[in-house]
């Protein structure tokens, strides 16, 4: 069974409050989706924000995005032992004050892409897309100068290197996929972009501490059919972000839960059914809607606040 969850900020205002009036007590954390670029979390400032969301009845399920896992990692560089040295305590430090996932990505060079922030949808709403033509052109990424072997091999050595403390932590990992899930972004070679290649990387280190993020935007961009990948992966799946586009992977749409290709009536059966009990589900990328200035597009508050309620119906139906 999933548990919904919201993106809280790691400070108290009022999205704590309105949380819980949803009944949502399960934090995400994950500054970089409200501004910030903190990837550094030291063991007391881990300390301070648990101790402050347990005051306030929420628990601190998922770090997300703020991880300190560097491109000296993701590609394989001089160095990365080093950094890898790093992450290793830092999982040490939430499993110790259990918190019990961490997402992750391995986008390297080019980090997570949009290039529009206006398209209309219902009421006016306003939603993200992606047009990787509008991607083209500007100077050469270093990145680049890597292949797709490259990038894997490196993913591996990662991975035969932290599962190992993952466990002994008690922390699962859940790795988002590339966005947008293309073969290459301006050169940059990704390959957290298909459900075989996932079962190529689950498969360097057989655990359920080594699963998946499963971004259901992304996987629907891929062109997988969302139930059966959900039932693919089953207790593999360690976190849900919960979101559809229209489109693909070279050209797609940002849309309403309800609004979008994807069946999510049977997405949620699926995740019922077949993923672990525990696991968070949180809306993701939602549209702007009417008083919102679109100031951080896909993470205002309104949209997230009528997603939870829509995902609360979906559940509901199912029980």
């Amino acid at each position: 069974m999933v548990r919904p969850a919201l993106v809280l900020p790691p400070y108290p205002d009022e999205r704590w409050e309105l949380a819980k009036q949803m009944g949502v007590t399960d934090a995400v954390i994950h500054p970089l989706e409200i501004g910030d670029d903190k990837t550094q979390w030291t063991y007391d400032e881990l300390r301070g924000l648990q101790n402050y969301l347990e005051g306030a009845d929420l628990r601190f399920s998922v770090l997300e995005g703020s991880v300190p896992i560097s491109d000296r990692i993701r590609l394989g560089l001089e160095g990365r032992d080093e950094d890898i040295e790093v992450f290793k305590e830092f999982l040490r430090h939430c499993g110790d004050l259990g918190i019990p996932v961490v997402c992750y990505d391995w986008m390297a060079g080019v980090r997570w892409a949009r290039t529009e922030a206006h398209n209309e949808l219902r009421g006016g709403s306003l939603a993200t897309g992606y047009d990787n033509a509008k991607m083209q052109g500007g100077p050469a990424v270093e990145a680049a100068a890597k292949s797709h072997e490259d990038v894997f091999e490196a993913l591996a050595y990662f991975l035969e290197e932290v599962v190992p403390v993952a466990e002994e932590a008690g922390v699962k990992l859940g790795l988002h996929p590339d966005d947008p899930p293309r073969e290459e972004l301006r050169g940059v070679p990704r390959v957290v972009t298909s459900v075989e290649n996932y079962d190529r990387i689950l498969d360097v280190y057989d655990s359920e501490y080594n699963g998946v993020t499963f971004c259901q935007g992304n996987f629907a961009a891929m062109g997988a059919d969302i139930p059966e990948a959900i039932r693919h992966f089953g207790g593999k799946i360690n976190f849900v972000h919960f979101r559809d586009v229209d489109g693909d992977a070279d050209r797609f749409v940002e849309t309403w839960h309800d609004e979008g290709p994807t069946d999510m009536h049977a997405a949620m059966e699926a995740y019922v059914e077949w993923v672990d009990d525990d696991v968070p589900i949180r809306p993701d990328h939602v549209p702007t809607m009417a008083g919102e200035d679109n100031s951080n597009p896909g993470y205002h508050t309104k949209g997230r606040l009528w997603a939870i309620g829509y995902m609360r119906g979906l559940l509901d139906s199912l029980e």
